[in-house]
């Protein structure tokens, strides 16, 4: 079976805080009778698009991957482990925390996995702002006061957000999303949100929505604040492309490549890779093919592909995330001239496993 690039259909996900328009990343999603908050790029039931897997969901496609399309480190792994998304929020996201996975085991459904993330912004209004991580010294019982009083905002840091910004999210770190930003989301393949406040919104049926209070309580690290806003690392940038690792922890690693020209790279034996098309377009062309690409796609890229070239009609900006050996890119960032302390705000090494 020949490699070749594969793309990922996208599953679009009916939010009371979505949008009625995804345009410009999906031009064709405009005057929507409902709005959609998510484009889902990689869970389990999106459509392989293409290639030897097309009209295969992503899970029976993985299922039937060999060792060498996925990359020898997951030649046992029994499901896909990267869930890549767009965000389109028009109103503010409800306040609430993910658990990490050993919480999730204990007190979720068999094979529930945590929940760490990162966001890079793609667009945002002026004014935009989130609130991630909480105010130094907040303890539980403040925090459960101020549910009950309706005042969580002002415990929280808050952060402006313009175009370009990435932010780490990891597991236990209490978050909320506002209005008029367009993010792309890396995470675990996990759908766990334990919600802590909603604003008094109540859903289509004039319901409020369900809260997770208890859970979440007990998923907050009030010890510890860890993520919040990251300053990316310029790597080498060969071939036509301007490039930056956002994120790495033993999730994932994100980088952004700006691409003004066709720049030529290679895949990994090790793993598969994702290229998420944040804007442009063009075509990836390898040895016996070609396909076009256009914002909005999602396409992995298999271990085995070898060298490959991606053809820019215009500027175009793309995220690649992957599952990193952290001691590994620690120590190719470091033979590469990259200071121990600016790794220390890129590399996350703490995992909930």
């Amino acid at each position: 079976m020949r490699p070749e690039p594969t793309r990922i259909e996208p599953i679009f996900s009916p939010r009371i805080w979505g949008a009625r328009s995804l345009a410009p990343i999906y031009p064709d999603k405009t005057n929507l009778p409902e709005p959609l908050g998510e484009a889902w790029l990689t869970w389990p039931t999106c459509k392989i698009a293409n290639g030897p897997f097309g009209n295969l969901a992503l899970e029976s496609a993985w299922q039937s991957m060999t060792p060498e399309w996925r990359g020898s480190q997951f030649a046992s792994d029994s499901s896909f482990p990267l869930l890549v998304k767009f965000l389109f929020p028009t109103d503010q996201l409800s306040i609430q925390v993910h658990p990490n996975d050993a919480y999730a085991r204990q007190n979720e459904a068999a094979g529930s996995f945590g929940k760490t993330e990162m966001w890079h912004t793609v667009s945002a209004e002026p004014g935009a702002e989130l609130l991630l991580g909480l105010v130094p010294g907040v303890k539980r019982r403040q925090f459960e006061a101020a549910i009950t009083e309706h005042t969580l905002e002002s415990l929280f840091q808050r952060w402006p957000v313009v175009p370009g910004d990435t932010f780490y999210v990891p597991a236990g770190t209490p978050h909320t999303i506002g209005r008029g930003v367009v993010l792309c989301e890396v995470q675990q393949t996990s759908d766990l949100t334990y919600r802590l406040y909603d604003f008094g919104r109540v859903d289509t049926q004039g319901k409020p929505r369900e809260l997770h209070i208890d859970k979440g309580m007990s998923v907050i690290n009030f010890d510890r604040q860890e993520g919040g806003k990251v300053s990316p690392i310029a790597l080498p940038s060969l071939n036509g492309a301007k490039k930056s690792l956002l994120v790495a922890c033993p999730y994932f690693a994100t980088e952004r490549w700006d691409l003004a020209s066709p720049h030529q790279t290679h895949s990994e034996p090790s793993r598969f890779e994702l290229l998420v098309i944040l804007g442009g377009s063009g075509s990836i062309a390898w040895n016996d093919g070609s396909s076009s690409f256009q914002q909005g796609q999602c396409w992995l890229i298999p271990s085995n592909l070898g060298q490959f070239s991606l053809l820019p009609r215009e500027a175009t900006a793309v995220l690649r995330t992957y599952l990193p050996n952290i001691a590994k890119l620690r120590a190719d960032l470091l033979r590469g001239g990259i200071s121990e302390a600016a790794l220390q705000g890129i590399i996350s090494v703490s995992y909930t496993h």
